[in-house]
């Protein structure tokens, strides 16, 4: 499916867990912002049936863009932007930024996740235990909030690692390319920032690994899905093996 509006959009159905469910189909999907929808972005996206909007954006984002869904129930989990304003910062201060600090401030994004965002993807997965309603999960770009929050997804339901990564890696064939740089980004630098690395999301299970001791603690102990929760997940978004 292709979404002019919203060209990272895309259904997370079909992939295979190590105990060979299939994600269900048209019951996930995960987007750059939905707030440069057409009409026939629009006619699309509520054919698929969705009803429910889970929007990773900061306050300014949200406010610059809001979801142009209707009779959608959108969900405010705002993690707030710190990348583009850091680096910014640096240059504001004379700095000249090179691919490889940029590709070392992103990692250090993804590790914030883990420590200082935990809070809010917990949030996410209390909304997808709700019920099991066709829903989005966004941000901006739909690369970094939300890849972490896919893969979360993926891990929680049991797809293996290399699969959740090659799901993430597939935003550089679908993300539209970013317009000149109003931040005074060098176009090295934009082209490290507007993709994303293998580096950026291991840095993120590094993270885990360090502070929980692995991704099943992490799981049970930071976002609170104990065996009961994940049963009710592997309920509500698997289909069985085929």
């Amino acid at each position: 499916m292709k979404i002019a509006g919203a060209t990272n959009f895309r259904d997370l159905g079909n992939h295979r867990t190590q105990r060979g469910e299939r994600v269900a189909p048209r019951r996930l999907f995960r987007a750059d912002h939905l707030g440069a929808l057409t009409a026939q972005d629009v006619a699309q996206i509520r054919a698929l049936g969705v009803r429910r909007v889970l929007d990773l954006r900061g306050v300014n984002e949200r406010a610059a863009a809001p979801c142009a869904l209707p009779q959608v129930a959108v969900h405010s989990l705002a993690i707030e932007p710190t990348i583009v304003q850091k680096l910014s910062d640096l240059i504001a201060a004379g700095h000249r930024l090179t691919p490889g600090e940029v590709v070392a401030h992103m990692q250090d994004t993804y590790r914030g996740f883990v420590r200082n965002n935990t809070h809010r993807f917990a949030e996410l997965f209390g909304h997808l235990l709700e019920r099991g309603e066709p829903t989005v999960f966004h941000c901006t770009a739909g690369k970094d909030r939300t890849g972490f929050a896919a893969a979360l997804i993926l891990r929680s339901l049991g797809v293996p690692e290399p699969d959740v990564m090659r799901d993430y890696l597939l935003t550089n064939e679908r993300l539209k390319p970013m317009e000149a740089s109003r931040h005074g980004l060098a176009p090295e630098v934009q082209m490290v920032l507007w993709r994303v690395q293998p580096e950026f999301l291991r840095a993120a299970f590094d993270a885990v690994d360090a502070d929980y001791g692995g991704m099943e603690a992490y799981l049970r102990e930071g976002l609170r899905l104990r065996e009961a929760e994940r049963e009710r997940l592997r309920e509500l978004y698997l289909s069985p093996p085929s």
